[in-house]
């Protein structure tokens, strides 16, 4: 199984030098001088140099080497297998939880998981409830178990977060 470590952003002056959206907690691990990244659907890029510019990693591939070549592979997909991690208590992949059921930490049922959105502060739950999408944040207070052998996500959500819950 795939798992997603990077998307390519926008290009970065005329040089080839592209922004990284980074999809991993271990990016030293998979980004450095000479890391050959997968592309989803076939294919390598291979870095050739990496910096941090305003809080954002930028980098080089040897593949591209001008502002339109860095154009052209913008919304890449960097990808690696899920062989090659090691696994964490308490972690998920995203592809592992969608579709499982949501329910408060009371029993009552909140939908089922349709997406999952990764964000800079904390990623975001997609849960499909009463025909509309409501996004949980996947933090521990408001997230506080999976149970993956049920496949049920417990939330505890704040008043207001669902309609009929007061604020």
């Amino acid at each position: 199984m795939d798992v997603l470590v990077g998307v390519v952003g926008a290009a970065h002056a005329l040089k080839g030098e592209v922004y990284l959206d980074v999809r991993t907690d271990s990016p030293e691990e998979r980004f450095f001088e000479g890391a050959v990244l997968r592309k989803e659907g076939g294919g390598s890029l291979t870095v050739k140099s990496l910096r941090v510019h305003k809080g954002r990693l930028v980098v080089r591939f040897e593949e591209v080497s001008d502002r339109n070549g860095a154009e052209a592979i913008r919304g890449t997909r960097l990808v690696i297998d899920s062989a090659e991690v090691e696994e964490e208590e308490d972690a998920w992949y995203p592809h592992e939880l969608v579709g499982m059921d949501v329910r408060t930490v009371d029993g009552e049922p909140r939908g089922t998981l349709k997406d999952f959105i990764p964000g800079a502060a904390q990623d975001l739950l997609v849960v499909e409830w009463e025909g509309r999408e409501v996004l949980v944040p996947f933090v521990y207070e408001i997230v506080p178990e999976v149970l993956e052998d049920e496949r049920v996500i417990l939330i505890d959500p704040p008043g207001g977060l669902f309609d009929d819950e007061e604020a």
